[in-house]
C-alpha cells in the first residue's frame, strides 16, 4: 500500500472564528476553524489557527509539518458535505488559483494523458471532452507538447480555458466520494 502524501500549503475556503456551529460545546469553549483546500492533492481539510493568526479566505497557508507560520494544527480530513455553504462557493476559486500557479503541473497532464481501457481516455473524463475534442488533442500534442495553457487554447480552438476544464473534474472528484477514476485528488 502506497503511503498517503500529506499536504504542505493549501488555501484557505472559509474561516470560522467561533468554530463549527454543529459543535456543541459552549461558545467560550469552541475553537476557531479554518476550512481550506490542499494544493497537491486538493484535500479537503479542517486547519486549526494559531491564536492571533490573521487568516483571510483565498490566503495560502504552509501547514507542512515543523514551524507552521499561521496554523497551528491540521484538525482533520473532511468531505465536500463537510464544507460550509461560503466554503463551497469559494472551492473553484481556491482551486483556480491552485491550477494558474502550478500551470506546468496540468499542461503536463495534457502531455502525458492515455487511455485507461480501449474505450476511455483520461481526457473524456475532463468535462465536455468527447471523442472528436479528444483526437483533436491527441493528435496536436504529437506534432509538438504543449507548453501552457495559452498554447493549449490557441491550438485547439474548442477550448479556450483549459483551467476551467481542470477546474471541473476536481470539482466533480471533490464532490462525489464515489467517481471511479481520480485523475488529480486523493481518495
Amino acid at each position: 500500500m502506497k503511503a498517503e502524501k500529506k499536504e504542505i500549503y493549501a488555501v484557505v475556503v472559509d474561516v470560522l472564528l467561533q468554530g463549527r456551529i454543529d459543535d456543541q460545546r459552549r461558545g467560550f469553549k469552541r475553537e476557531p476553524v479554518v476550512q481550506a483546500v490542499g494544493t497537491g492533492q486538493f484535500k479537503l481539510l479542517e486547519l486549526i489557527p494559531k491564536k492571533g493568526a490573521d487568516i483571510q479566505i483565498h490566503d495560502s497557508v504552509y501547514i507542512g509539518d515543523s514551524e507552521r507560520d499561521k496554523v497551528e494544527r491540521v484538525k482533520r480530513r473532511i468531505s465536500y458535505t463537510d464544507l460550509t455553504n461560503t466554503a463551497k462557493v469559494e472551492l473553484p476559486f481556491a482551486i483556480e488559483s491552485i491550477v494558474k500557479e502550478d500551470e506546468a503541473r496540468f499542461v503536463e497532464f495534457f502531455n502525458k494523458a492515455v487511455p485507461i481501457t480501449p474505450k476511455l481516455h483520461m481526457f473524456h473524463l475532463l468535462p465536455g471532452i468527447g471523442k472528436k475534442l479528444m483526437w483533436e488533442l491527441v493528435e496536436e500534442r504529437n506534432k509538438k507538447p504543449y507548453e501552457s495553457f495559452a498554447d493549449i487554447a490557441q491550438r485547439i480552438k474548442s477550448i479556450p480555458n483549459p483551467t476551467k476544464l481542470i477546474v471541473g473534474r476536481v470539482m466533480e472528484e471533490l464532490e462525489d466520494p464515489e467517481v471511479k477514476y481520480r485523475l488529480f485528488t486523493a481518495r
